[in-house]
Parts: C-alpha cells; sequence; structure tokens
C-alpha cells in the first residue's frame, strides 16, 4: 500500500495549476445518462472517484472515450440501471445515479453509498424528494429500488441542506412532467456547475447558487459540451499548504469566487492574498495567527477545508477554536495531528488548538479524504520526515499531489 514521506521544513515557491472539480465531475458524469446523444466534459480530474464512476457508468451501458483532453459519453442504450454495492461501496456519489436512472429508465437500483468514515449522510431526503415526484421507492438488503411510469413536478423543500440531495433532484426534475421548485436547496458552486451543463444540454433551470431552484421538465435533452469547473477544495488546500509553510505561490485557473470564505480565513491569519480572473496568488512571511472558524454551508465555510485549517492553525500564534457542523465524525484527524505534536482538545464538535513553536515528523495514518490532505500540510512544516500511511484515500480527491507540491518545492515521495 502506498504512502507519503515528507521532508519538511521549506517554502512552496511558484505554481501550479489547479484541477477540475472532483465534487463538479461527479454529477455531471451521471448528467450523462438523461440524454442519448453525446456529452462532451473537459477539464475532467484524473482520480479515483471519476474511474469508478465511469466504470459504474460503463457497466450501465454508458460508452466512453477520451481524445484531445476531453472525455465523451453517450448514454444511447442504457441497458443495466443497477449500481452495486461492489463497485461503489468507496464513493457516495454513486446516489448520484438515482435520480437521471429512474428519470430516464423508469426505474433503478442503487446501493446504498460507501465513502469516507466521516458520518451518517443519510439519503432520506433524495428519496423523500423523488416519493414526492411520484416515485415507488424500496429499501432491500443495502440497496435502493425505485420505480416511476413517469416523474412529475412538485413543490419539494428539503428538511435539511443537501447538495447531493439538491443535484440528484435537479436531474430527475429535467425530464419530470411540469414545474419543479426545490426549496432550501444547496447553493454551492458545484450545484451551479450541474445546472449550467444540464442547460447546456436543453434543460430549463433557474435559480441554481440561490436556495429556491426551479425546474422545468422537458421531454428529452440532447448533447452538450461542458467544462468543469476548477477544484475550489484543491484550491484551498494549496492555499493552505502556502499559508502554512511559507513562500509565494500562484494557483493557476483557481476561482476566487467559489471559495471567499476561505481566503478570508487565511487572510485573518496572516497571509497575502490577490486573485484575478487567471489566478490566486498567496504570500505569507509573518507568524501565523490563530481564527475562529464554524463550518455552514456554502457561502459559509465548507466542511471540506476543516481539516486543513486545522493543520494551519497547529503552529499558529495563540488559540483558535474550530466547530464543525455539518458531519459528526470529522475530526478523526485530530489524534494523528497530535502525534506530530500538536495541542488539540476536542469538545464536542469543537476543537481547541493552541499553536505551539514546531511539529516533529512522525508515522500516521489517513483517516479520511481530507484528513488526509491535512496530513500533506502538517508534515510540510514539521521537523523532520513524516511518513502517511493509507494514502489511497488521498488519491480519491487530489489529482497527482506530490507532483504537484513537488514542483513548488516540497520533499514529498510517494513510496510503496
Amino acid at each position: 500500500m502506498d504512502k507519503l514521506a515528507i521532508e519538511g521544513g521549506g517554502e512552496l515557491r511558484g505554481e501550479v495549476r489547479i484541477s477540475g472539480a472532483k465534487n463538479a465531475a461527479l454529477p455531471i458524469l451521471c448528467a450523462s445518462l438523461l440524454t442519448a446523444e453525446p456529452l462532451v466534459l473537459s477539464n475532467v480530474p484524473q482520480l479515483n472517484d471519476v474511474r469508478t464512476m465511469g466504470s459504474l457508468l460503463s457497466q450501465m451501458g454508458v460508452r466512453s472515450e477520451k481524445s484531445d483532453g476531453s472525455l465523451t459519453l453517450s448514454a444511447a442504450k442504457v441497458d443495466w440501471p443497477l449500481a452495486p454495492y461492489e463497485m461503489v461501496k468507496t464513493m457516495r456519489a454513486s446516489i448520484l445515479a438515482l435520480g437521471p436512472l429512474l428519470a430516464r429508465c423508469g426505474e433503478a437500483r442503487v446501493s446504498l453509498p460507501g465513502g469516507c468514515a466521516i458520518g451518517l449522510r443519510p439519503v432520506d431526503q433524495h428519496i423523500k424528494g423523488l416519493q414526492a415526484m411520484g416515485a415507488e421507492i424500496d429499501l432491500d438488503h443495502g440497496y435502493i429500488d425505485a420505480r416511476a411510469a413517469h416523474l412529475s413536478g412538485t413543490q419539494f423543500v428539503f428538511d435539511v441542506v443537501t447538495v447531493t440531495g439538491t443535484e440528484n433532484l435537479m436531474m430527475a426534475a429535467t425530464l419530470a412532467a411540469g414545474t419543479t421548485a426545490l426549496g432550501n436547496a444547496a447553493r454551492e458552486p458545484e450545484v451551479v456547475d450541474l445546472a449550467e451543463c444540464l442547460k447546456a444540454m436543453g434543460a430549463r433551470i433557474s435559480g441554481a447558487g440561490s436556495d429556491r431552484i426551479v425546474i422545468e421538465g422537458v421531454e428529452t435533452l440532447h448533447g452538450a459540451h461542458h467544462s468543469i469547473m476548477p477544484d475550489r477544495i484543491e484550491t484551498g488546500t494549496f492555499l493552505a499548504a502556502a499559508a502554512a509553510a511559507g513562500g509565494d505561490v500562484a494557483l493557476l485557473g483557481a476561482r476566487a469566487d467559489t471559495l471567499q470564505s476561505v481566503l478570508d480565513k487565511l487572510i485573518e491569519a496572516g497571509a497575502e492574498v490577490s486573485a484575478d480572473a487567471a489566478a490566486i496568488r498567496i504570500k505569507r512571511q509573518d507568524k501565523l495567527k490563530s481564527v475562529t472558524m464554524r463550518t455552514t454551508p456554502f457561502p459559509g465555510f465548507p466542511t471540506d477545508m476543516q481539516a486543513q485549517l486545522m493543520a494551519l492553525m497547529t503552529v499558529a500564534d495563540d488559540t483558535a477554536v474550530i466547530t464543525e457542523t455539518i458531519f459528526e465524525n470529522r475530526m478523526m484527524h485530530v489524534q494523528e495531528l497530535k502525534r506530530l505534536g500538536a495541542d488539540i482538545e476536542v469538545e464536542g464538535n469543537t476543537a481547541i488548538v493552541k499553536g505551539v513553536p514546531r511539529l516533529t515528523g512522525a508515522t500516521v495514518m489517513a483517516t479520511d479524504l481530507r484528513a488526509s490532505a491535512c496530513l500533506v500540510i502538517a508534515g510540510l512544516i514539521a521537523e523532520g520526515e513524516t511518513v502517511i500511511d493509507r494514502i489511497y484515500h488521498l488519491d480519491r480527491g487530489y489529482e497527482r499531489i506530490e507532483e504537484k507540491l513537488s514542483a513548488l518545492g516540497a520533499r514529498i515521495r510517494r513510496v510503496a
């Protein structure tokens, strides 16, 4: 099993290009199920989760072809509307096939999702929304069995904000009869990117990016070309790494409008940040300052950046208070940071991080995707060598992270 070995202590300097967003690519790949015509995608990240989703779609009958940096998906015939447990046990995004399959084929059998062990991530909102659109749904031995002769537009208000729930119902509603209005909808940029792709395919959608999305169903969707948005969590991770290690880094292709809350916290912590349409640049020379942060749905501070900010705060002046409100188990990285010498106490869903003068290298274990990124950042600033085990989590969400960091001067290598 691969590991990462990091020799800490150096600054990061240079520029690196941000990859396409995993959390935008996965629902957009599923959107290919909604049309018999080809969907051509560019800026698709080369990640394990994306490959898993591609294999899943292929099993359903979707043909894929890579050419000149683009990926063409052709779902002329979907002959097996099944997402089996064996293929999706490591990836909760499998649930995103449910809405498109039901809308296109009238039936679907999708395994309850897996993914990182950071919380329950209930799918009840997906099920309630589809039932409101006329679907009959049963839970059978770990699978969601759904049937609908046809879906009908509805008014549905989510009990809690859910990104994948919003995406699933939005995709299903594109082919439903009549108009669907989704209240308390997720506002994340990835939801907007999916809506832009669907509109390019002929869908009629308004309100994406707000908490009320309206979809007017159409009979069929057609093929389209779409470029996946840059990954705001990869962007935030590299920004946090540069702020932690110090130096001067430019992130090419990054979009500041998708992570303003992260930029605000990094500036508050003492980094200099500038942005234009082409890149975000970050510099940090002075001592880091502690900041208080609470995760909330977009446009608030993203839960997917909580662990990375905590790594930054381990060596900041004074005490940081970090509260996690989205997932109940998303502080498993704390024990691993403490192995590196961090001073952190957890009270319920809040971590109290007292900055220490330095971290020291040790062998640590990644417990989930973003915890892995947190430990990479900690390794960059720790004295001596840090070895991170179980980095298969990291490969699910970061494209060639060790190569990109090496290009910025980090001493990092993948070892067996």
